[in-house]
C-alpha cells in the first residue's frame, strides 16, 4: 500500500489556473498507474486524468485541452494542472494510485472551488 496526500487547492476566480499536487510515500515509477478524479456536489466521481509508471498520459474527454497530468519522479509527486478554470470543475479532487493485484490507494483528496 501507498500513502497519498493531494494538495493545491483553494477558491479561484473562472478563467483562473491550479496546479494540484500529489506527493507519494513510495516511487511513483513502482506504481502501474497514478490518477486523478474527482467528485463533484450531486454528481458521481469521474475519472480526469492518468499517468503509467512509463509517462504514457490520459485524459478524460470532458477536460482535455484545459488539464494536464505531470510528474517529478524525485519528488514522488504528481500534478494535476488546470487551466481556464470553469464553475463546473468544483469538486473535490482525488488522487489514485494503481498497483494491480497490490489494489488501490486513495488520498483524502483537496476541495478546489471556482467561483466569481
Amino acid at each position: 500500500q501507498v500513502q497519498l496526500v493531494e494538495s493545491g487547492g483553494g477558491l479561484v476566480q473562472p478563467g483562473g489556473s491550479l496546479r494540484l499536487s500529489c506527493v507519494a510515500s513510495k516511487s511513483i515509477l513502482s506504481i502501474n498507474v497514478m490518477a486523478w478524479y474527482r467528485q463533484a456536489p450531486g454528481k458521481e466521481r469521474e475519472f480526469v486524468a492518468a499517468i503509467v509508471n512509463g509517462g504514457r498520459t490520459t485524459i478524460a474527454d470532458s477536460v482535455k485541452g484545459r488539464f494536464a497530468i505531470s510528474r517529478d519522479n524525485a519528488k514522488r509527486t504528481v500534478y494535476l494542472q488546470i487551466d481556464n478554470l470553469k464553475p463546473e470543475d468544483t469538486a473535490v479532487y482525488v488522487c489514485r494510485a494503481s498497483e494491480g493485484l497490490n489494489g488501490d490507494s486513495w488520498g483524502q483528496g483537496t476541495q478546489v472551488t471556482v467561483s466569481s
